[in-house]
């Protein structure tokens, strides 16, 4: 006979959120790191790495918010509500988090909330799916960054690095981004900074 609570890779859903949680967590700590997670199979345009965050971190108190991309693909919004129950709305600066599917027309940061002074946490998290992490890196610098950490994405939107420097104006208001790529995940936190070039 299966034994259902047994600690296995194949039915341990409690584990797989914990370990995608706290690979995030590592991410947000750490800039620019990539780290690897266990993903969850989804419909497109799911990426494995999208699926497990949003099955670790969302529920029926989460509104998630979709781009174009996402909100084209109808199995896309009854996965989300089959297993998390979170409400999609339509005004991105509603949303807890926003699925963006397609990094080359990345929003504009100003769309989504930025918190407030006194609850920053308020804010929107943008999870970014990328086709790699590969290509011309940038340089972040600032805290959870010993000297300096490189990270190279691929696509970005051309003035990535000018809303990157008038989001950590906002600090501690702004967003934060990951960056996922099939199973791997990076997170730009709005503390971060940019180099210029």
């Amino acid at each position: 006979m299966l034994d259902i609570t047994a600690n296995t890779p194949e039915f341990d859903p409690a584990y797989a959120s914990q370990a995608a949680f706290r690979a995030l967590m590592e991410c947000m700590a750490r800039p620019g790191q990539i780290r690897s997670l266990k993903g969850v199979d989804a419909p497109a345009p799911f990426a494995p790495a999208t699926a497990a965050l949003i099955k670790s971190l969302a529920d029926y108190e989460t509104p998630l918010w979709l781009d174009p991309a996402f909100a084209a693909a109808p199995q896309a919004a009854e996965w989300i509500r089959f297993h998390t129950g979170a409400p999609l709305v339509g005004d991105p600066a509603a949303a807890a988090f926003a699925l963006i599917g397609n990094a080359r027309a990345l929003p504009g940061f100003a769309q989504f909330a930025q918190g407030t002074s006194e609850y920053p946490d308020r804010s929107t998290t943008l999870i970014v799916q990328i086709e790699a992490f590969s290509g011309d890196a940038i340089t972040l610098k600032g805290p959870g960054i010993k000297t300096a950490q490189r990270l190279a994405a691929t696509p970005l939107p051309a003035d990535f690095a000018a809303r990157m420097k008038d989001n950590r104006a906002l600090f501690p208001r702004g967003i934060d981004l990951v960056f996922v790529a099939g199973t791997d995940i990076a997170a730009l936190p709005r503390s971060v900074m940019i180099e210029e070039r």
